[in-house]
């Protein structure tokens, strides 16, 4: 037995199980906890960031890293990648002081609280102030931490390590350039028809849907639950105690089940890691770019397929008898990938998403580096949406205020969606060619091997690899744009006869 790692996983399991007793708080304050709770909770949710934070930084617990990975000969492999993660993760946090961690938790308390008023009142003011405090948090945080060429690579770090804004600028280059061209192609075709998802859909139906769709796909219930949020995430406690969110529109059949999809993806990814690595880094996401590849995958490469509908659609149709009266399965599988501009980013089609990504993008990289004020964010905001989706917002609800990341200052944080994307459509490829049948196992309602290949090629590895890394040893190389291209093009010049 080595002593010395034996304090390590014992002083890293002692600083998540605060960290995660912190969540449990957050989590509670999104579902449960009553309006004037809020000034108290984020009292108590600040102490524990606070302790968390000295727990991390102690300066005997960064002699005891230095100590480990000196004599690295002496682990395995998955101890030494540990000792390594853990060791990055000390010297980053060791620039920030524990004032400056309790002031950006109590700020992003109060940014959150105002933008929860100003969306009950559709304005964007009551929210701006509260915003314009969160986003000099952040500078002062990308200052602290430090960077070469831009302050938004040192909070780009946090989401998708390794990664830099010069990469995504490149990205996002070629989403501009295929993905812009794509769908005006798409618009020049006839529309499919889709009102039938706009129709009544009682809550209680929806709700006993989603139960089963999350089922279906693997949630251990036993490990998590769903309940009702503002806005859909999914938190983690542990991989015995994975929580997901879902909102319910009635008028809006798809608002439910996508994000049950979705948060249903990245709950697999959290239940899929080991429990006796608890609070270790083999049982952490390698980045928010993979993580979001694991919702994205389950939401649009299996939940808004052909295949997956052949399986569920007729109970669907049990359910909703009314609604779906002379809707065939082609017309049904048509209408859920509707391809036509929205002012909503999660109610956005799988083409369209990556300009509400895009504009997000541009808007707070140009906030951190000043170039942009908050001032003039709903300004600008809404005069990106005419330009790269022909829309006018009619509201802020519908459009600065869509949005809970930046309340929580998240800034680093949407680009992880596109990229989330296009490694699901990369990986998505890969399974169909490693799982004989897979499409077939799907169109029988059975997902049990995809998500055993999940488990075995993505879940299991947790920061043992890069998400590069990880990218070329399940497809034979890193991150390659062209493979969702390939799938969209596939996919849509089907459905509409391009």
């Amino acid at each position: 037995m080595n002593k010395d790692y034996d304090n390590y996983v014992a002083r890293m399991r002692k600083i998540a199980d605060v960290e995660h007793s912190a969540a449990v708080l957050s989590w509670d304050k999104e579902v449960n906890h009553p309006k004037k709770g809020s000034e108290i909770r984020a009292q108590q949710v600040a102490t524990l960031s606070g302790i968390a934070h000295e727990l991390l930084t102690d300066e005997q617990f960064g002699i005891l890293l230095d100590k480990l990975q000196q004599n690295s000969k002496n682990l395995n492999a998955v101890q030494a990648k540990n000792v390594e993660v853990s060791g990055k993760r000390y010297q980053k946090i060791k620039k920030l002081s524990k004032a400056f961690v309790e002031r950006k938790s109590r700020t992003t308390s109060s940014t959150y609280d105002a933008w929860i008023k100003a969306r009950a009142q559709k304005d964007y003011s009551l929210y701006r102030e509260a915003l314009q405090q969160m986003i000099e948090v952040k500078r002062e945080e990308a200052g602290l931490l430090g960077y070469e060429a831009h302050p938004y690579d040192a909070l780009l770090d946090d989401y998708e390590p390794g990664f830099t804004s010069a990469q995504l600028d490149q990205l996002f280059a070629d989403v501009r350039k295929q993905l812009v061209e794509f769908a005006a192609e798409i618009r020049q075709k006839s529309q499919v028809e889709d009102s039938f998802l706009y129709k009544f859909y009682p809550r209680q139906k929806q709700w006993d849907f989603g139960i089963d769709i999350l089922k279906n796909m693997g949630y251990d219930f036993e490990a998590g639950q769903q309940d009702i949020s503002t806005h859909p995430f999914t938190t983690s406690f542990g991989p015995t105690d994975v929580r997901v969110t879902t909102r319910i529109d009635e008028h809006n059949f798809g608002s439910m089940t996508w994000s049950c999809i979705h948060e249903g993806g990245h709950a697999l990814y959290e239940q899929g890691f080991k429990p006796e690595a608890y609070g270790l880094p083999i049982a952490k996401a390698i980045s928010l770019g993979i993580h979001e590849s694991q919702s994205r995958l389950w939401e649009n490469n299996v939940g808004r397929s052909l295949p997956y509908w052949k399986a569920h659609y007729a109970k669907l149709q049990e359910i909703f008898p009314a609604n779906l009266k002379g809707i065939d399965l082609v017309q049904f599988y048509k209408g859920i990938n509707k391809i036509e501009p929205s002012l909503i980013r999660t109610e956005s089609d799988e083409i369209h998403y990556h300009f509400h990504v895009l504009i997000r993008y541009e808007l707070e990289k140009a906030l951190l580096e000043g170039s942009l004020e908050v001032e003039d964010l709903e300004q600008e905001w809404n005069k990106r949406y005419k330009s790269y989706l022909g829309l006018d917002v009619p509201d802020a609800n519908q459009g600065i205020l869509q949005d809970i990341h930046w309340a929580f200052g998240l800034i680093g944080y949407f680009p992880t969606y596109s990229l989330g994307s296009f490694y699901a459509a990369q990986f998505f490829e890969q399974a169909k060619k490693d799982i004989p049948g897979l499409l077939e196992q799907i169109e029988s309602g059975n997902n049990a091997e995809l998500l055993n290949w999940l488990r075995d090629n993505i879940h299991v590895y947790g920061k043992f690899y890069t998400a590069n890394d990880l990218c070329e040893k399940i497809t034979g190389e890193t991150l390659n744009f062209q493979y969702f291209m390939d799938y969209a093009k596939a996919k849509y010049r089907d459905i509409y006869n391009v």
